[in-house]
């Protein structure tokens, strides 16, 4: 699989690698084997780059990893984790004292001494313009705890912040062909900054899978359930912040763009892979057929220019008015 260096940390991954959130909670319940198998299909099919949170399953997901990395020692795959949820939202907490604390709970289920790179879990807006919070993370490069830092963003105008700090290696955001803003600003400003773009929720929590309906019942535990107007995190983290019914209308509609041969997943994964400035898309799966299908995106030529008008202007009719002015 085609490899891209990850903005500033120096390191190349995989253009598609592996979200965990699924493989921790709040997408279902996954079993430790098939989780285990998930990761070890992932590798097979060329993904050298996970990324998970010390809150997705509070910690499930790191120790799942660190087992199979174990379990593996022929795999070389980068691990990205973020920090910051487990606690509530307030600036006062992004301290050098709680960043030790939270990075060696993370180095202790990942099993490793540093850790390849820490995400800030997007944290309050403000935390963006803290040089206190920055400093501390410089900190925690020069003890060896972590090799590199990033932000996980919301909004465009945090990664915009985040961009312009020296020692910010990547930025990951929401992009998907129901998410375009960040094609305007922030991938040009990354791409300039040598700032590597992590794309995340590329299948708008699987409506651009085309596999649902309007009588899909997703169970209680779902985020698709509990958060589709933001009663647990950010709206925008669910569905893209798509209302469902406009979501399946759209999705609907973008599965008939796919090419000869391609699922319409696959089709989303390509046309997030082929934006300038993207380093690495990071579908989720749970189970072993999905990461592999997932996989093969990279293998897809190139969307021909009227496949990426028709996104754009399927975008501009039917999306842009409910996200485009939130996030």
């Amino acid at each position: 699989m085609e490899q891209r260096v990850l903005g500033r940390t120096g390191r190349e991954v995989s253009v598609v690698g592996l979200g965990t959130w699924q493989l921790g909670a709040d997408w279902g319940q996954v079993r430790e084997e098939d989780a285990l198998a998930v990761l070890d299909a992932a590798v097979e099919s060329g993904v050298t780059f996970f990324d998970t949170a010390d809150v997705y399953g509070d910690g499930r997901s790191e120790q799942l990893i660190g087992r199979f990395l174990r379990e593996r020692g022929d795999a070389d795959v980068f691990v990205a984790t973020k920090m910051g949820r487990r606690v509530e939202q307030r600036p006062e907490h992004y301290t050098l004292e709680n960043f030790r604390a939270w990075t060696d709970r993370s180095r202790t289920n990942l099993g490793v001494e540093t850790l390849d790179l820490v995400q800030l879990h997007c944290p309050p807006t403000p935390v963006y313009s803290s040089d206190e919070v920055f400093d501390a993370l410089d900190t925690l490069v020069s003890e060896g705890r972590i090799a590199a830092y990033a932000v996980s963003v919301e909004t465009c105008a945090e990664a915009l912040e985040a961009i312009a700090r020296p020692g910010v290696a990547s930025v990951q955001i929401i992009l998907n062909p129901f998410r375009l803003k960040p094609l305007q600003e922030v991938l040009p400003a990354a791409a300039r900054a040598g700032v590597g773009i992590i794309a995340r929720v590329p299948l708008a929590s699987g409506l651009l899978s085309g596999r649902y309906t309007r009588e899909t019942v997703f169970s209680p535990d779902d985020h698709r359930t509990f958060n589709r107007r933001g009663e647990a995190f950010d709206q925008g983290e669910t569905f893209s912040g798509v209302d469902y019914a406009t979501g399946l209308e759209a999705a609907a509609e973008f599965a008939g763009l796919a090419p000869e041969g391609a699922t319409a997943a696959q089709t989303a994964l390509r046309w997030i892979i082929q934006q300038p400035g993207v380093t690495s898309v990071i579908p989720g799966a749970r189970n072993p057929e999905q990461a592999r299908a997932n996989a093969a995106a990279a293998d897809l030529a190139p969307l021909p220019p009227e496949t990426l008008r028709a996104v754009e202007e399927l975008y501009d009719r039917r999306i842009r008015a409910q996200v485009h002015h939130r996030w």
